[in-house]
């Protein structure tokens, strides 16, 4: 193993062992049952926050036990519970069509692997990785979403800003036991800490030690009043030579 490489990956197990202690409780936030629930949470949280979706989740997951109730319904019902939900009738069409498919193909029952979830509508990568994770204790990549790329360009663990290869940079620097907290963490830490405006970064000990959000935080702060008094009494400086401009000299 190459010295640099070897080194990211300690400086990746210290920076999870970090949020690890300061977020022992760290979870998905997603409130939801069977895994079907986790699925269709998922799918719903794409350009939403957790919260709009747990609060129209329990309403749904009371109307629609399984994913039979789901397939036998129709988009416009499934739509009708998630309203408040953006994009949630692109999302209730995928919703339902995906519950068919559970029922249709795989006898009712969500899939286990990576290949069957993505054939599922709606579902991509990230979405995969949260209900193999989450139900099936299965690590076959990390979640990437928004706090996951920010995080990942300020601790140094990616230099990239596709998903994608965000999470290969993550899979190689990052214990595979470690995939499944991992996003938790991140997301966490993001949605607490190193927000994308308005973070506490400057002072907070792992954004201080591991990140290079700290200092941005720092040089956005406004000056304290003692420097700009400072500023304001410092001396003009002195003008030299006259006003008028002199001609140039001619290069000998």
């Amino acid at each position: 193993m190459a010295a640099g490489l070897q080194d990211r990956k300690a400086r990746a197990a210290s920076l999870v062992a970090a949020l690890r202690t300061q977020y022992p409780e760290a979870r998905c936030e997603l409130d939801s049952g069977a895994p079907h629930e986790l699925l269709i949470a998922t799918i719903l949280s794409a350009q939403a926050t957790d919260a709009g979706v747990n609060r129209a989740t329990p309403g749904l997951f009371a109307a629609f036990r399984t994913p039979a109730d789901y397939a036998a319904s129709t988009p416009e019902a499934i739509g009708e519970r998630v309203r408040t939900v953006n994009f949630w009738r692109t999302k209730s069409k995928a919703i339902h069509q995906s519950m068919m498919r559970i029922v249709e193909v795989y006898g009712g029952v969500v899939p286990q692997t990576m290949e069957e979830l993505l054939t599922l509508r709606g579902v991509a990568r990230k979405t995969a990785n949260v209900v193999l994770g989450e139900c099936f204790k299965r690590s076959e990549g990390i979640v990437v979403d928004t706090h996951v790329l920010r995080l990942a360009a300020r601790f140094r663990l990616s230099r990239h800003r596709d998903p994608l290869k965000v999470e290969r940079d993550l899979m190689t620097l990052v214990r595979l036991e470690d995939w499944t907290i991992l996003s938790h963490l991140l997301i966490w830490h993001g949605r607490r800490v190193c927000k994308a405006r308005g973070g506490a970064c400057a002072s907070d000990p792992i954004c201080r030690k591991f990140g290079s959000c700290a200092r941005a935080a720092a040089r956005s702060r406004p000056a304290s009043a003692h420097s700009r008094a400072a500023s304001s009494k410092a001396p003009a400086p002195r003008r030299t030579g006259s006003s008028r401009s002199s001609p140039s000299r001619k290069r000998a």
